[in-house]
C-alpha cells in the first residue's frame, strides 16, 4: 500500500511538473508587461484591466478545459476534432457565447472598481469595453484549437488530461493574450481612429456570431444549462477578479520599477491557479467516476493529488526567482535569498487557501446536483488570481 502511495504521489508530482513547466511562458508574458510599463501610464485603466482579461480567459478556459477532461473520460467527447459528438458541439458554441457575456460583465465591473478605486472617468467604460471585446474574440479564435489539440493529445497519449489540459492551457493562453491585449492597447492608444474603428469592428463580429449561437441553441438542454450554471459562476467572478485589478494597482505604487515582480506576476497567478485545477479536476472526475465520496471529510483520499500538485508549485516557484532576477540582469546571492523567500511566503499563502477551496467546490457543487465543471476551475482561477495577487501585496508590506 505504501509502495502504492508513493508510486501515485511520483506520478502526480511528475506530470504537474510537465504540465506546470508551461509557466514558463508566464515570465516572458510578465517581462513583456514589464517592458511596458510606460504605455500602460498613457491609460491609467490598462493596468487595471489586465488582470480582469487573465481572469476572464481563465473563467472560461477552466469552463472548456474542465468539461473537456471529464468528457474524455466519460466517453462524451471524442478525442478528435472533426465528427465529435453533439455533447461537443455545444460545449463549444456555449464556449462562444459565454466569451460575450464574460467581456461585458467584465467590463462593466471593471469600469465600476475604477471610477470608485482609482478615479477612472465614466467615458472610459467604452474603451475599456472595446479593448476588452476584441481581445477576447482574438484569444477565443487562436486559443480554443490549442486546448483541445492540448485535451486530445495528452488523452491519447495515456496522460491525466485533469492534471495536463489546464496548467498547459491556461499559460500558453496568459501568454497569447498578454500579448493580444498589448497589440489592442497599442492599436488603441497609438493609432487613433483607425486603431479604434478596427477594435470596435473585432468585438462586433464576437457580438454578432455569439447571438446566433444563443438564438440558434435556446432550445437545447445541454447548452442552455451551461450557460445559465456559467452565468451564477460569472456573477460571482466578475467582482473577485476587479478586486485583483484593484489589488494590481495598489501593488504597482508600492513596488515602483520593479520590473521582477512584474516580470513573474502572470507565472504566480499562473501557478496557483494550476495547483487549484488539478485538486479541482482530479476531483471532480472521481466523483463523476464514483471513486470518490461526495463529503468534504473524503479530502483525506485525495491527499496524494493535493501533495503533488503543492510539491510541483514550490519547484517552479524556485525556478521563477532564478529567471525573473536573471532576465533583469539583478541575479545576485542575497538578492535570490530574499526574492525566493518572498514568493515561497506567497506561495504557502495563496496554494493552502486555494486547495481548500477547490476542493469544497467540487464537492458542494456535487452534492447540490450541479455540474462541478462548470464551477471549480472557474471560481478557483480567479479565486487564485485574486488569492495570489492580496498575498503577494501583504507578503511585499511585510518583507519589502
Amino acid at each position: 500500500m505504501a509502495l502504492n502511495s508513493k508510486h501515485k504521489f511520483t506520478n502526480a508530482l511528475r506530470q504537474s511538473i510537465i504540465a506546470y513547466a508551461f509557466n514558463i511562458f508566464g515570465i516572458v508574458a510578465g517581462a513583456t508587461i514589464a517592458y511596458q510599463l510606460g504605455l500602460f501610464k498613457l491609460a491609467p485603466w490598462a493596468i487595471v484591466v489586465y488582470p480582469p482579461i487573465l481572469s476572464a480567459r481563465g473563467v472560461i478556459g477552466g469552463l472548456f478545459c474542465g468539461r473537456l477532461s471529464t468528457g474524455l473520460h466519460l466517453g462524451t467527447v471524442q478525442p478528435r476534432f472533426f465528427g465529435n459528438t453533439r455533447s461537443f458541439d455545444l460545449l463549444f458554441q456555449a464556449i462562444v457565447t459565454i466569451t460575450l457575456e464574460t467581456s461585458i460583465a467584465m467590463s462593466l465591473i471593471a469600469a465600476l472598481f475604477g471610477n470608485l478605486f482609482l478615479g477612472l472617468a465614466a467615458t472610459d467604460f467604452f474603451n475599456i469595453l472595446s479593448v476588452i471585446m476584441a481581445t477576447m474574440a482574438l484569444a477565443l479564435l487562436f486559443i480554443s484549437p490549442l486546448t483541445m489539440t492540448v485535451s486530445f493529445l495528452s488523452f491519447k497519449h495515456g496522460l491525466d488530461p485533469d492534471i495536463i489540459l489546464y496548467p498547459v492551457e491556461s499559460t500558453i493562453s496568459d501568454l497569447l493574450i498578454t500579448l493580444t491585449y498589448i497589440l489592442m492597447v497599442n492599436l488603441f492608444l497609438q493609432f487613433n481612429s483607425v486603431g479604434r474603428y478596427l477594435i470596435v469592428f473585432v468585438g462586433l463580429i464576437l457580438l454578432f456570431v455569439a447571438a446566433y449561437l444563443l438564438s440558434k441553441n435556446a432550445r437545447e438542454p445541454e447548452f442552455v444549462k451551461t450557460i445559465k450554471e456559467s452565468l451564477i459562476t460569472l456573477a460571482f467572478v466578475a467582482f473577485i477578479v476587479n478586486v485583483t485589478g484593484s489589488t494590481l494597482g495598489k501593488i504597482a505604487e508600492v513596488i515602483g520599477e520593479r520590473r521582477e515582480i512584474y516580470t513573474v506576476y502572470p507565472a504566480l497567478i499562473d501557478t496557483i491557479g494550476d495547483v487549484g485545477a488539478v485538486v479541482g479536476s482530479t476531483a471532480t472526475t472521481k466523483l463523476a467516476l464514483g471513486t470518490l465520496k461526495s463529503s468534504l471529510s473524503s479530502i483525506r483520499n485525495h491527499v496524494i493529488e493535493i501533495s503533488g500538485a503543492w510539491a510541483a508549485s514550490l519547484i517552479m516557484f524556485f525556478t521563477y526567482s532564478i529567471l525573473a532576477l536573471v532576465i533583469q540582469g539583478l541575479f545576485t546571492l542575497p538578492n535570490f535569498l530574499r526574492f525566493t523567500a518572498l514568493l515561497f511566503t506567497t506561495n504557502m499563502a495563496a496554494a493552502a487557501l486555494i486547495i481548500i477551496i477547490s476542493y469544497a467546490a467540487a464537492i458542494l457543487t456535487y452534492q447540490k446536483g450541479l455540474d462541478p465543471d462548470n464551477f471549480v476551475i472557474p471560481i478557483e482561477s480567479s479565486l487564485a488570481d485574486s488569492m495570489t495577487t492580496i498575498s503577494l501585496f501583504i507578503v511585499l508590506r511585510l518583507l519589502g
